[in-house]
């Protein structure tokens, strides 16, 4: 019983055992993964800077619209101020990250290549 088992184990890992002096497993899903976090950022980042710069200019509408209101103007220059910070934020993280790559010699659109894996058998 126990030969049988240990037979059938060995017939098993078999496969794992030929590949053990390879690269390593595979990281496709992994890197498609992370390639499409980074294209829905791509897509969002653009329109989140829109939505500030909207929220920035309906502050200022509101703080013109209330003339003779202090608390409505109040509100609308809350709203401005927290729309410019928003948007000095987002920017300069932006451009930060770009100064920083740079520096780095990382190009934003810089082809990694493929990651090396078992089975990967792409020709460059």
């Amino acid at each position: 019983m126990i030969r049988k088992f240990i037979g059938s184990l060995a017939v098993f890992a078999l496969p794992l055992l030929t590949m053990a002096g390879t690269a390593g497993p595979q990281l496709t899903n992994i890197e498609t993964f992370f390639r499409s976090i980074g294209r829905i950022v791509d897509l969002l980042l653009p329109l989140v800077v829109a939505l500030a710069l909207l929220f920035f200019f309906w502050g200022l509408a509101k703080f013109v619209l209330a003339a003779g209101d202090e608390v409505d103007a109040a509100k609308g220059k809350n709203m401005m101020i927290w729309g410019v910070v928003t948007l000095f934020v987002m920017v300069s993280v932006w451009g930060l990250v770009s100064f920083v790559g740079n520096a780095l010699g990382i190009q934003q659109s810089q082809n990694l290549g493929t990651t090396p894996g078992v089975g990967n058998l792409q020709t460059n």
